[in-house]
């Protein structure tokens, strides 16, 4: 899941490096751009709450599309820059559309990853960090770490080999 308004951006080449290094251990991947999708905020009408509603969202809206995705993943990468100590919006509204799978548990098990690029580097990244482990606590995700790094001009990372390299490393090891 890439939560970054930037296409080409430090977020999107982070995650694409660890993309590659599971690819190249034999690990299909795709990567999710949720600007492209139009995400409803969560009305918490709380009908993904009721087994009557099969545990499914009453918004429709590209969220749908991604829930099967999900619900395939062993893995999930969760990368986004950081936006005030936190994911953009984008990625909230996205986390907040999980609540689906509290109550139907077809998280569980799966794990979860943070990529996140930051201008003050990883140690502004802990309220974010908290954030997603608390939510995939809540998930019955298991917590496959993070990856942080230190970047704010578009591309920036891209001209570290260091860090793609890292990048690249983490992926193999998922």
């Amino acid at each position: 899941m890439l939560g970054s308004p930037r296409k080409g951006g430090n977020t999107e080449i982070l995650v694409d490096e660890i993309l590659k290094g599971a690819e190249a251990k034999g690990h299909v991947a795709e990567r999710l751009r949720l600007y492209d999708y139009r995400i409803l905020p969560c009305l918490d009408c709380r009908a993904c709450k009721r087994t009557e509603s099969g545990y499914n969202c009453a918004l429709s809206d590209g969220v749908e599309e991604i829930y099967a995705k999900l619900e395939r993943a062993d893995l999930i990468i969760f990368g986004t820059p950081v936006y005030w100590y936190g994911p953009t919006a984008k990625m909230k509204l996205f986390i907040d559309r999980l609540r689906p799978y509290i109550a139907s548990r077809k998280l569980a098990g799966k794990k979860g990853m943070v990529v996140a690029p930051s201008e003050e580097g990883p140690g502004c990244c802990g309220p974010l960090l908290q954030m997603f482990a608390m939510s995939f606590e809540y998930l019955g995700m298991v917590d496959a770490g993070s990856l942080l790094a230190q970047a704010y001009e578009r591309g920036e990372i891209g001209t570290r080999p260091d860090e793609l390299e890292r990048a690249r490393e983490k992926g193999k090891t998922l």
